[in-house]
């Protein structure tokens, strides 16, 4: 069962990433049913090979690869959501193929890292809250640089091209603050519940992890009060939510691959 659920999801994976492709590259109006359902096809596919990737005779995956497929889930869960609504083919052209190669790696132990044998309701709910907020703003920031691309294609004059299939830019301003707005809620739980359930924060192997997610956490806020109270957008919030969000993933992919793999072979 985890075989074929494995295969079926990077296959449907692919096929989106086709379709989504030929209809967007060849400037035709996409398929909405037949790419949001081979999307949904692999997202069914990959959650149950998820359930045997996450879950071991061992006990609980959390290593790196392990965690890169659950987001990458994730991640094409919520914009299935968000595509039902906006036109945004061009990320599924992005993250279906993200997906099927976070489900082909996730099936290697990289690292060495010792599944959890036990987990408990709490550390379930931060890392929860952890994998959904990463989810909302890695969104964010291809929603950014999408709207960095419109920026400039106004700017120097050329509104055609690819920008005739995107939505408005005030439409994709909106999507960007609200996804920011409810990634910066959600990391916000998510930095109170590591604080309550996880112990010592600041230890030697968590702190750079946790200042690096608290230095993320600022530059989100001070994205979302620049713009509520200054009026930032453009540009100025692309800066901002780009460097937020590397930030962030130093936080906690940086932290995992220092952790996990160079320092295991050095």
């Amino acid at each position: 069962m985890a075989t074929i659920a494995h295969w079926t999801a990077i296959a449907l994976y692919l096929a989106t990433t086709a379709v989504a492709a030929h209809n967007f590259f060849r400037q035709r109006q996409p398929g909405r049913p037949l790419l949001l359902g081979l999307l949904a096809g692999a997202l069914v596919a990959h959650g149950l090979s998820l359930i045997y990737t996450l879950v071991t005779p061992a006990g609980y995956r959390f290593d790196l690869l392990a965690m890169l497929s659950l987001i990458s889930w994730t991640v094409n869960l919520l914009l299935l959501v968000l595509a039902a609504r906006h036109p945004l083919q061009l990320l599924i052209v992005i993250m279906a193929p993200v997906g099927a190669l976070a489900e082909l790696a996730a099936v290697h132990d990289w690292g060495g890292v010792t599944p959890r044998q036990q987990l408990s309701a709490g550390i379930a709910v931060h890392a929860l809250l952890s994998i959904v907020a990463y989810s909302l703003l890695t969104l964010a920031t291809l929603q950014a640089i999408y709207l960095y691309y419109q920026n400039q294609q106004l700017h120097n004059h050329r509104p055609g091209g690819i920008s005739r299939f995107l939505p408005p830019l005030q439409t994709m301003e909106s999507l960007l603050f609200g996804l920011v707005a409810f990634g910066q809620l959600l990391l916000t739980a998510s930095l109170v519940t590591g604080f309550l359930f996880l112990d010592n924060l600041f230890a030697q192997h968590l702190v750079h992890k946790t200042a690096l997610s608290l230095l993320a956490w600022l530059l989100y806020s001070i994205l979302l009060w620049g713009h509520w109270k200054k009026g930032w957008r453009g540009n100025t919030a692309v800066r901002w939510t780009l460097a937020a969000f590397a930030a962030l993933m130093l936080a906690y992919f940086g932290s995992k691959l220092v952790l996990e793999v160079i320092l295991q072979r050095g």
